[in-house]
């Protein structure tokens, strides 16, 4: 299995597609699950649906919107919005560190977010991981699967991509329950949408080309993105035996390791 890193995993609509950076790596290596994985696709007629809708509103909004940010908008500032809305999931990586028995990773992004929201005035820059304190993302897909929920049929989400199951219902509860939502006052929660939706755009910007060749130039761009996810996904995870007791060996583990 290849070892991709995976966007999906984090909940963000991504770019109507659910692709970015792990087209970029997965465009090394054939986008099949290895011989014996499972793949349970009980609807997939309405997900090849949702696929169509998903990329005809990519070809028709969000891929020219993103090219006109890229071209508009200077290098700097898109990094400095995409370090801005990295730092707001902090928060959400925490509560899942925690929900997870995961110590030593909670520990780490604590550390990371204080250094990135004062040093880094309020996330702008990432001085965090320049002294080596990287994110320890995390999700609440990947806190039911270290508690031993199933991950359930492959799903494609409006707007999302693709998921499972059990990542849709951890997207449900990443939304609901973010921890920077709850402490934002009501008025100002569309400041923190507009920059996380900015942060898309450029996400989707960087992997034009890519897109381009994985998606559009395949031949069933369907069956492409669903291996790309699951085969992903699951490297992520560990595979089907990683559960509580990886993270109960985690609770003294050092938090400065990057787990990822």
């Amino acid at each position: 299995m290849l070892p991709l890193p995976n966007v999906f995993s984090y909940q963000r609509p991504v770019a109507a597609l659910g692709v970015l950076g792990l087209l970029v790596l997965g465009a090394c290596g054939p986008a099949t699950l290895p011989q014996g994985d499972r793949i349970a696709d009980v609807d997939e007629a309405q997900n090849r649906a949702v696929h169509r809708f998903n990329l005809a509103l990519d070809r028709a909004v969000v891929g020219p919107t993103a090219r006109g940010y890229g071209t508009i908008v200077p290098d700097p500032l898109r990094e400095g919005v995409d370090n801005f809305a990295a730092n707001l999931s902090q928060p959400s990586y925490i509560l899942n560190n925690l929900l997870q028995v995961r110590i030593g990773q909670a520990t780490q992004n604590v550390v990371r977010f204080m250094i990135n929201s004062t040093i880094g005035i309020g996330g702008i820059f990432d001085p965090a991981t320049a002294i080596g304190v990287p994110a320890a993302r995390t999700d609440f897909g990947q806190t039911l699967h270290i508690w031993g929920v199933p991950e359930g049929d492959f799903v494609m989400l409006p707007g999302f991509g693709p998921s499972t199951t059990r990542d849709t219902v951890g997207l449900i509860v990443d939304m609901a329950t973010n921890p920077v939502r709850q402490v934002v006052p009501a008025g100002d929660g569309h400041y923190v949408t507009g920059v996380q939706l900015l942060d898309l755009l450029g996400d989707r910007y960087e992997v034009d080309d890519v897109l381009d060749d994985l998606i559009y130039g395949s031949a069933d761009s369907y069956a492409q993105l669903r291996s790309l996810y699951l085969q992903s996904r699951r490297f992520e995870l560990g595979g089907p035996t990683a559960g509580l007791d990886d993270a109960v060996d985690d609770i003294y583990a050092d938090p400065y390791i990057d787990p990822y």
